[in-house]
């Protein structure tokens, strides 16, 4: 079947499946496999020191892949400047890599942690696209009221830091769809085809993922890093407590989508095997449709 969708329309890619940002390991090898395997690839900013690095990791995935991908600039909250927190770098210091990666060809942008509206409006004067990632609806109102293109919405299920304020992946995407008018992209726990599917049935127009895709043979992340996903019991307490009571801080800890993860698989086994196959599969065999 097609799987179209208003994001597939906007980025041309085959599946509505997209790269999460991933510090440390979102790369050039990385994001081009994950885009030749027909999801969007993202090249995270936040990995390169200098210009010079960041320049030859956009020709170097430019050379893995003529599939469509984008880039990720995680912006850092004036909090954490003053704190001495790295998450990420202000707007100003992105605009030069945001201008390489324009003139360099690149056409679709996400930004994440907090608010962008400077690098969007470049992003959208250069006439391409701009995904924002957010914890809340209210910060999700806000982004739209900037002017994003489409929100990557990420529940409670996720991993990364959070939100006190934060809701399900279910409550997220079922509230954004009656408040939102721009295109939804599902993030939080997904790990599996009924995952997926559910958050499409749901609203969303896309699915991100981030901890069900660590443990791929083409992801960058150590062995130790993989099998600790791998083996992941998610109903630990200890486990369940950093998830759902906001104590997960940069670690390895992942998100609940681990209980999905089984064994090392390639990327393209995941995206074209485990998630699409499998979805057609449950669609086909879905007796209310």
């Amino acid at each position: 079947m097609k799987w179209q969708t208003k994001i597939t329309e906007m980025t041309n890619i085959e599946y509505p499946i997209i790269m999460g940002a991933f510090a440390i390991i979102g790369k050039a090898e990385f994001t081009a496999a994950f885009s030749n395997a027909g999801g969007l690839g993202i090249l995270t900013a936040i990995n390169f020191k200098t210009i010079e690095e960041f320049t030859e990791e956009i020709k170097k995935v430019k050379e893995l892949t003529n599939k469509p991908w984008g880039i990720n600039f995680t912006i850092s909250p004036p909090i954490s400047n003053k704190q001495g927190k790295n998450l990420g770098r202000d707007e100003d210091s992105y605009l030069q890599f945001l201008n390489i990666a324009i003139d360099e060809g690149v056409k679709i942008f996400t930004t994440s942690a907090y608010n962008a509206k400077k690098i969007g409006e470049r992003i959208q004067d250069a006439e391409c696209y701009w995904f924002h990632k957010c914890s809340t609806i209210k910060h999700a109102k806000s982004a739209e009221k900037a002017g994003v293109d489409a929100i990557t919405l990420v529940g409670l299920e996720g991993t990364g830091f959070k939100n006190p304020y934060q809701n399900t992946t279910l409550v997220n995407l079922t509230m954004a769809k009656k408040l939102l008018n721009i295109p939804i992209i599902a993030a939080g726990g997904i790990g599996d085809a009924r995952g997926f599917l559910g958050a499409l049935f749901m609203g969303a127009e896309a699915v991100c993922f981030g901890t069900a895709i660590i443990p791929t043979k083409e992801s960058l992340a150590s062995d130790y890093w993989k099998k600790k996903i791998i083996r992941q019991n998610i109903f630990d307490d200890k486990f369940h407590k950093k998830v759902f009571h906001y104590a997960l801080k940069e670690s390895l800890d992942a998100s609940m989508a681990a209980g999905h993860c089984e064994k090392i698989i390639s990327i393209e086994d995941f995206i074209k095997n485990s998630i699409i196959e499998q979805s057609e599969e449950i669609i086909k065999n879905c007796s209310f449709l």
